[in-house]
Formats: structure tokens, C-alpha cells, sequence
């Protein structure tokens, strides 16, 4: 496995665990995403291997989540909630993404969560580089005016 696929892993289960709310199955699924991405080599380009596992790890998140229609979201808090004014930003910045869409919430977990590069992701969403910068403008436009 080179270096980059085991940096993506991390990355993968970020995505997989703000996609179906719970931990253990985003290891399970993000696992299941590694397995099938090296069973397949033949599939294998080095420009294209980041789509593919999270194209992957979509398409498992989506099984998962038409398995269980509704699921509950994780109680647990950061580390760095010991203080007052954390856990209060942690609350407003968690009712804020709520109100995003799912695809907007996982538009901004990949860009700036998991720092997958534009190009990557327009190839994931099928939009242009340009236009899916002006959608994550706006997001965090919206995002700003929500709190």
C-alpha cells in the first residue's frame, strides 16, 4: 500500500463516519473500502485512486444507510471539550451543519476536514473545479450566518 493510500485511510473514515453516525460501522466500512480497492488493482490509476475510495466508501455508506433508514447520531464529545466556551462553539457549529444538506456537509468534510484537493472532487461530484468553488463559498457563507 503506498503512502498516500494509508493517509487517505484516516480521511476515509472521517467521511464514513459523517455519512452514517456511527463509529464502528465507519471502521467496518472503511475497512470494507481498503479490501475491495486492493482486490481490484486492474482499476488502479495514480490519479484517479482517491475518487475511487471514496467513491467506494459512498456507495458502502449508502448500502449501510438504506440497511438502517435512521440512525442515531454519536453522543460522544472532542477531547478538547473541558471548556465552556468548546463545547458551546462544538453545539452551535454541529446545529449549523444540521441544517446543511448531506451533500453540502460532506462537500465540506472532504475540502476541509479530510483537505481533498478541488480537482479531486470535482471528479468525484462530476462539477467543475470552478463551480464547486462557489458552492463551498456559499456553504461557509451560510455557515457563518448560522451562528
Amino acid at each position: 500500500m503506498s503512502a498516500d493510500l494509508k493517509e487517505q485511510y484516516d480521511k476515509i473514515y472521517k467521511f464514513c463516519c459523517l455519512r452514517i453516525k456511527d463509529s464502528e460501522k465507519a471502521e467496518d466500512i472503511t475497512q470494507e473500502t481498503f479490501l475491495r480497492y486492493l482486490e481490484n488493482p486492474r482499476y488502479h490509476t495514480a490519479s484517479e485512486e482517491i475518487k475511487l475510495l471514496y467513491t467506494i466508501a459512498s456507495n458502502l455508506c449508502i448500502d449501510e444507510y438504506r440497511k438502517k433508514q435512521s440512525l442515531p447520531l454519536p453522543d460522544d464529545l472532542p477531547d478538547n471539550m473541558d471548556s465552556e466556551k468548546g463545547f458551546t462553539d462544538h453545539i452551535a457549529l454541529k446545529y449549523a451543519l444540521d441544517l446543511l444538506s448531506e451533500t453540502d456537509r460532506e462537500l465540506v468534510l472532504l475540502r476541509y476536514v479530510n483537505e481533498v484537493p478541488l480537482s479531486v472532487m470535482s471528479k468525484i461530484y462530476n462539477m467543475s473545479r470552478f463551480a464547486l468553488g462557489r458552492r463551498l463559498k456559499k456553504i461557509l457563507t451560510q455557515l457563518r450566518n448560522s451562528f
